[in-house]
């Protein structure tokens, strides 16, 4: 029996050029699976992504005594893929009995100047643009929009951990 050219019909043996056709269709076929269940995974990987909390230890809570806030020096570190950067920042702890802490972050909330603790009259005082605090982070005088920013605080162990991201609070 004979069949026209490029027909095979049912029970023959398969050609050299539809054998090789057909490698290239799978071969092309599983190219494309990959490729494309890569990039596919690339924009849908933030989805499943979850969000890892840096905390940072900053020190005992022995250290920080109520009444006064404390200014503690840390450095924050943060990865992006696999660069990890590293920032020296600092933050003002504060507790009232021991052992519930607040930590604000060191910037003003008006222009972002570095303001300070004034024992004598129990405030935070900005010097760039006369800015007055009081012991709660809120807004006694000056021209703030809002309160002190304050960082996530907790205590582990007797170690105070902090998340070096400031929240914003409502003014």
């Amino acid at each position: 029996m004979t069949c026209g050219r490029g027909v095979e019909p049912e029970g023959e043996v398969m050609g050299r050029r539809s054998f090789l056709a057909r490698c290239a269709a799978v071969l092309g076929a599983a190219i494309a699976a990959v490729l494309g269940s890569t990039g596919l995974s690339y924009f849908i990987s933030p989805a499943f992504k979850k969000d890892e909390e840096d905390w940072v230890d900053v020190g005992g809570t022995k250290d920080i005594r109520p009444g006064a806030p404390v200014k503690v020096d840390f450095v924050a570190r943060k990865r992006d893929a696999w660069a990890v950067t590293e920032k020296r920042s600092s933050a003002w702890v504060a507790t009232k009995d021991g052992r519930e802490f607040t930590a604000f972050d060191p910037r003003c909330t008006h222009l972002g100047c570095p303001y300070r603790w004034d024992q004598a009259k129990e405030q935070f005082l900005c010097p760039c643009h006369a800015a007055i605090f009081d012991a709660g982070g809120a807004v006694v005088s000056g021209p703030p929009p809002r309160p002190l920013d304050r960082y996530d605080a907790k205590v582990v162990n007797g170690r105070l951990l902090i998340q070096p991201i400031p929240r914003r609070r409502a003014a």
